[in-house]
């Protein structure tokens, strides 16, 4: 059965002369015995929701993945599949993609990213068993990982928190190979995986990877403890090539026809390339049908639940809203309109959590140790403790990489909306991660507060002023940022609409007015941008703004009114959202033959496509500076003086 997938492996990457044959080579033996002898999956329908997790972190070796799909028979992974694969068109990447083939659970390759999304994934499963009971919720995440997803720096952050937790139905197969791309591991390390394991609270022991036995031993002792489980395979990297097993040369690169020819025989594999004998697939397709019957018995147990459980249980995979989501939101928007509030966006978020999280109950949020500052936990939330997961408040500690990654598990486990905070600026530490997630369609939302030099004395390192641009750079992602309490109601209703776009809202720290005094039904967020406040009469000048920016905006509009130049002010809450919008109504909102002026405290990258050759921007132009953020905005110039100047000197040009 091993071979088998050596072979497919060996074959796929010689034909498209590109791939990684090495650790499929070698990680083939505990692959075998985990998918034999103790993964729960049913491949007739794999998105089963109590069948187990299985995530390849080390994504470069996805033939192991894509053989395995095809000896259990998953349906899209045919005998030609693999035989393109790496091929325009085929569902063999050279990395596995969520999405893409039936039962990847996850997009991996950026190594880390697997291991730590795994982490997210088994925390999902404890909070939704804490919700529905074991009964109908009862599985393992399992993870095969490399060398390098180890020395990533993710997964030190990934398996502290799972530490913490005692997630115990974590179990990572490290493949022990010894082997990275320039070579022997020890060339760049000399650490012991296993003690760092250890020290983070988790089972760590090392076994012969070659030795069936001794691999079921120690995955049926992990599947008993109280702890998540590391078990080292060492493993010979390209197991089965005479002349290329163990060394680098195995790693990323087709072994070579000869080679195969010898590899064949040393393994005893005497078969055409891509042919698997039947009977091979016979025990293969057995090992499906065992997952079959798990399947059937877990649906006789669901059907036990009550109609109401078994129908929210179901809702909640769906991602759908609850039908009451949207008029309660609106009813709070008509409120906000007319108290008129004077918070801070960071604060509007929060108090617009505290509406949202009770009506739906499938909300997790999380902050990497700044709940206080981001203002993600709303007044009812329980934390998620190791001793009890039925909490919906999670603290990632100091942990961006591994917050952002963790999300993307919860996400992609399904149940639940993750959303979490933490400063704009570190938008760096996560945006691997996020990137993953806009990739992968899944709806993930990051409170990013703090996000402009308006946070004041902290200085240029906690000030983002390149920030927006690099993300709203990004594909599939909503950035969003709001002016006021209201449109920030309705960037987080379009979030959490959004089933296939996370989403990043930036909020500031310092209080803003509400600008959104007289209450209309519709989302005009939705447009992306608005027009906030009309000219009187026809207009001269159009002014864009964003966030905190808008009360300027607001303030140079009545200066130029005063002096008898019509203005209007465009809200531009979400870039994203306004570019899906009709040429008719962009240019409508834009202003043609009007002067434009953008003002957002961020660099200019980007909004020369809005403002164009004869429009003028007002915002940053370098890094910040530690002061008083009023002092800071006239420092660099960013006020209402400095867009009525810029405004008329265009109007002259």
């Amino acid at each position: 059965m091993a071979n088998a997938i050596r072979a497919l492996a060996m074959d796929a990457v010689q034909a498209a002369n590109s791939g990684h044959p090495g650790m499929p080579m070698g990680a083939a033996d505990m692959a075998t015995v985990l998918f034999s002898r103790f993964m729960k999956i049913d491949p007739s329908k794999p998105n089963w929701p109590d069948r187990d997790r299985f995530v390849l972190s080390a994504g470069h070796g996805s033939m192991l993945l894509y053989a395995l799909h095809y000896l259990l028979g998953y349906e899209d992974m045919t005998i030609e599949q693999i035989k393109n694969f790496r091929q325009l068109g085929s569902i063999t990447a050279g990395h596995p993609e969520h999405g893409h083939a039936l039962g990847v659970e996850t997009t991996t390759g950026p190594l880390g990213q697997g291991i730590s999304t795994a982490v997210g994934m088994a925390l999902a499963e404890r909070m939704q068993a804490a919700r529905f009971g074991a009964d109908v919720v009862d599985h393992y995440t399992y993870v095969i990982a490399s060398d390098g997803d180890l020395m990533e720096g993710i997964s030190h952050e990934a398996i502290s928190l799972a530490g913490h937790l005692k997630l115990s139905k974590l179990i990572v197969l490290y493949d022990d190979n010894g082997i990275t791309i320039d070579g022997s591991l020890d060339l760049s390390e000399s650490g012991d995986a296993l003690m760092r394991f250890k020290a983070a609270g988790w089972n760590a022991s090392r076994i012969d990877g070659h030795n069936p036995e001794e691999i079921a031993i120690a995955i049926e002792r992990a599947r008993t403890s109280d702890k998540p489980t590391l078990i080292a395979c060492r493993t010979v990297i390209g197991y089965g090539s005479p002349n290329k097993q163990g060394k680098a040369s195995s790693h990323g690169a087709a072994l070579g026809a000869d080679e195969i020819t010898l590899a064949r025989e040393t393994l005893g594999w005497g078969h055409e390339p891509f042919h698997v004998p039947a009977e091979v697939v016979e025990e293969w397709r057995a090992v499906a049908r065992d997952g079959a019957r798990a399947q059937a018995q877990w649906k006789a147990r669901f059907d036990q639940l009550s109609s109401e459980k078994q129908q929210e249980f179901e809702r909640r995979l769906e991602g759908t809203l609850p039908a009451s989501f949207a008029k309660t939101l609106n009813e709070y928007k008509k409120k906000l309109s007319s108290d008129r509030p004077s918070w801070a966006t960071r604060k509007s978020s929060e108090e617009a959590l505290n509406v949202i999280n009770a009506i739906i109950p499938e909300t997790v949020g999380g902050s990497a140790d700044l709940t206080s500052s981001n203002n993600t936990r709303s007044k009812d939330q329980k934390a998620v403790t190791p001793s009890d997961f039925s909490g919906s408040f999670i603290h990632y500690g100091i942990r961006e990489h591994g917050m952002a990654a963790a999300m993307n598990g919860i996400a992609l486990h399904k149940g639940f909306i993750p959303y979490s905070g933490t400063f704009l600026v570190f938008t760096d530490y996560c945006r691997p991660a996020i990137r993953l997630a806009a990739l992968m369609k899944q709806r993930v939302i990051h409170v990013m507060t703090h996000d402009s030099i308006g946070l004041g004395e902290d200085g240029p390192t906690h000030q983002p002023v390149e920030h927006l641009a690099s993300l709203r750079a990004m594909p599939n992602l909503y950035v969003f940022r709001p002016a006021d309490a209201v449109e920030t109601v309705e960037c987080w209703q379009l979030a959490l609409e959004a089933h296939e776009t996370p989403s990043v809202l930036a909020l500031s720290r310092q209080n803003l007015p509400t600008v959104r005094t007289t209450h209309t039904d519709e989302n005009l967020c939705a447009r992306g941008g608005y027009e906030l406040s009309p000219a009187n009469g026809p207009a001269k000048v159009t002014l864009i703004g964003t966030g905190s920016e808008i009360e300027i905006a607001l303030a140079a509009q009545k200066l130029l009114e005063a002096e008898g130049t019509p203005t209007r002010v465009v809200s531009m809450p979400c870039v994203e959202l306004f570019e899906a919008q009709s040429k008719d109504y962009k240019k409508k909102m834009l202003g043609e033959g009007t002067v434009k002026v953008a003002i957002e405290a961020a660099i200019q990258y980007g909004w020369d496509r809005y403002i164009g050759p004869d429009g003028a921007f007002i915002g940053m132009t370098g890094f910040g500076a530690s002061a008083p953020a009023k002092d800071l905005y006239k420092h660099f110039n960013i006020t209402a003086e400095a867009a009525v100047a810029s405004a008329k000197a265009c109007l002259k040009a």
